[in-house]
């Protein structure tokens, strides 16, 4: 019998067979099938092939997406055959924003700075460079007036260096300027005023008197602030807030009645200061910005210096000219003078500046206290390095006065969170 080798996906046609189709998934998995012919080759004549239509499979299609490659696990393995294995490890990189990331089990997550991976720690490190800078200011600020005694001008060179710092600060982009326009400087103006008036008379009082008792003076400060609250803004001040300024009054009174350095300059021109504090916090009130408070900081030095300057020239400039400089440099020298200026002006906008960006770090409440125990430290060094004598009831006024302070300190950071908590309540 005869055999007739056939390939799959072949016709074949034959009378009396309108056709048979061979497919490869109905027989074996070999190419090829025989096909018998025996009895078929006794009723045909011949056999026609013909090829059956090629069929023609779709393309694979292939999506591409922008989605990023995503992998999870730290150790886990991405094999292939024939390859070598390789880790997926986690990397660094950076967002659009130019702040780094870190790319760990699959996802992209902002890595932490120091300051949000240990805030305690850097609060911290605020206070205590607020305390060192502002005792520094007030030691080296205070020795220089021992032989140059001219606080306008004094205070001119505080100003200037910190403006001088602010330009070059701006110009690194640290930070970055931000713009002021016609209404903004009208409503920094009466703040910055405030501020060179406040400043010039502190230093005229640093110059006429001891440390001690000038800080002691601006102990007061929170007596003016609750006055003009109560008489010049109309606010209502709570009676408990007056019977904590009770002491205040009391200890100053009591210090300065036996204060071996007093004169009526050192005195009046602390209070003054008070005054002109009192009424910058009223001001700055007024003009709150979105501006953070590094810029307005700035701007406002930039103004206060303008400010400065004329009455510097006309009250000191005669005798600065005649014989000012003149004896400072044969006293310590040309080199020592200027390195001292310089650095007091350094110290003095330092200080501010970090005494600013504490507040914005901690509580009201804890701010306070920070302050108080900072003029406590001003008080305690300046006595120390000065060798000050004080009498024992210009001691225990003193004492007084700085309790005074704390329990109102105390009182207004309690008052001023409860009205938080409670704008908050009505908020929500």
């Amino acid at each position: 019998m005869a055999s007739v080798t056939i390939p799959l996906y072949s016709s074949i046609k034959t009378p009396g067979i309108s056709s048979l189709y061979l497919s490869k998934s109905k027989v074996s998995s070999s190419s090829y099938v025989q096909l018998k012919t025996g009895s078929l080759a006794s009723k045909a004549t011949h056999l026609e092939f013909s090829p059956l239509t090629e069929k023609k499979e779709s393309p694979l299609r292939v999506n591409f997406s922008s989605e990023l490659l995503r992998f999870t696990g730290w150790s886990q393995q991405i094999r292939r055959r024939n390859t070598v294995d390789f880790p997926v490890v986690s990397a660094a990189a950076a967002d659009a924003d130019g702040r780094e990331i870190e790319i760990s089990d699959g996802y992209a997550k902002p890595l932490k700075s120091f300051g949000e991976r240990f805030p305690a720690l850097v609060t911290g490190f605020f206070f205590f460079m607020w305390y060192f800078l502002n005792v520094i200011f007030n030691i080296l600020n205070k020795k220089v007036y021992n032989y140059f005694p001219y606080p306008y001008f004094v205070s001119v060179i505080h100003l200037l260096v910190g403006v001088v710092y602010c330009l070059i600060s701006w110009g690194f982009g640290l930070p970055k300027r931000a713009p002021i326009d016609k209404e903004l400087l009208l409503l920094l103006t009466p703040v910055a005023f405030c501020h060179a008036l406040g400043h010039v008379m502190s230093n005229v009082s640093f110059a006429a008197v001891a440390v001690s008792f000038t800080h002691t003076i601006k102990a007061l400060e929170p007596f003016f602030s609750a006055a003009a609250s109560q008489f010049v803004l109309g606010h209502q001040i709570p009676l408990s807030l007056w019977l904590s300024l009770a002491p205040v009054v009391i200890g100053v009174s009591m210090a300065s009645l036996t204060e071996l350095s007093f004169n009526w300059t050192g005195f009046i021109s602390a209070m003054i200061s008070n005054i002109a504090f009192t009424y910058r916090s009223i001001y700055s009130k007024k003009a709150m910005t979105g501006m953070d408070s590094t810029n307005v900081y700035a701007y406002i030095s930039i103004i206060a210096l303008i400010v400065c300057i004329p009455p510097a020239v006309l009250i000191e400039g005669p005798q600065l000219m005649q014989y000012g400089f003149k004896d400072a440099i044969a006293k310590v020298g040309l080199t020592k003078f200027l390195s001292d200026l310089f650095w007091i002006g350094m110290f003095y906008h330092l200080y501010n500046q970090l005494a600013t960006n504490t507040l914005e770090r901690v509580a009201p409440l804890t701010h306070a206290v920070g302050n108080v125990l900072k003029r406590v430290f001003v008080i305690g060094f300046s006595i120390v390095v000065f060798g000050n004598k004080i009498s024992t009831q210009t001691g225990i006024g003193t004492a007084i006065a700085i309790a005074g302070v704390a329990i109102y300190s105390l009182i207004k950071a309690n008052m001023e969170e409860q009205k938080r908590r409670a704008a908050l309540t009505g908020a929500s």
